[in-house]
């Protein structure tokens, strides 16, 4: 009796086991897959980076002042005021101004569609990739009430820091960036 009940545990035992074994082979199947995409990242026409490697870009000991702006593809704001933004970086890169503008596009969209947006719309800004799922963490290191929607600028030089979480017009961010010179 008590071997019939230990053979019928085992057999009931054993699918859990082998149903475990093909989650952790799917799992792998996964990991492969984002090995993958990491290994595209290198033919990226732009850096990509996770929120470590751009807080660097965030700050300054210089003279000059930066205009970092949040953005994505998918986003129509974030479109819309883009030419405002190349149209002040034109007129004020001579005077130490410098323009990053960070992606937050997906991965599977960086070849598709990030790179032909920036060719098609000759975008003069440092083009660079945050790719970072921590959103929750860097969030509030880039400003500590930012809600995370985009558009989102950030401007700033050595003395000064301020944080928008909105979009802008030419002249709204014309009016900003000239608190800054």
């Amino acid at each position: 009796m008590i071997m019939k009940k230990l053979l019928f545990g085992l057999v009931c035992i054993l699918p859990l086991f082998l149903s475990c074994k093909n989650e952790t082979e799917k799992s792998k199947s996964v990991e492969k897959k984002t090995v993958l995409n990491v290994e595209t990242e290198e033919t990226v026409r732009f850096p990509v980076y996770d929120y470590e490697g751009i807080a660097p870009l965030l700050y300054t000991n210089t003279d000059k002042t930066y205009i970092v702006n949040f953005w994505a593809t998918w986003c129509k704001p974030c479109i819309e005021e883009l030419p405002g933004f190349e149209k002040l970086y034109a007129e004020t890169k001579q005077n130490n101004v410098e323009m990053i503008l960070v992606s937050l596009d997906m991965p599977n969209m960086w070849k598709t569609q990030l790179e032909p947006f920036v060719e098609n719309h000759k975008l003069q800004g440092k083009v660079v990739i945050l790719d970072d799922p921590k959103m929750n963490t860097w969030i509030p290191k880039v400003d500590k009430d930012w809600g995370g929607g985009i558009p989102a600028t950030l401007i700033f030089n050595k003395e000064e820091r301020a944080f928008y979480e909105r979009g802008f017009t030419y002249e709204e961010l014309k009016k900003e960036l000239d608190k800054f010179l």
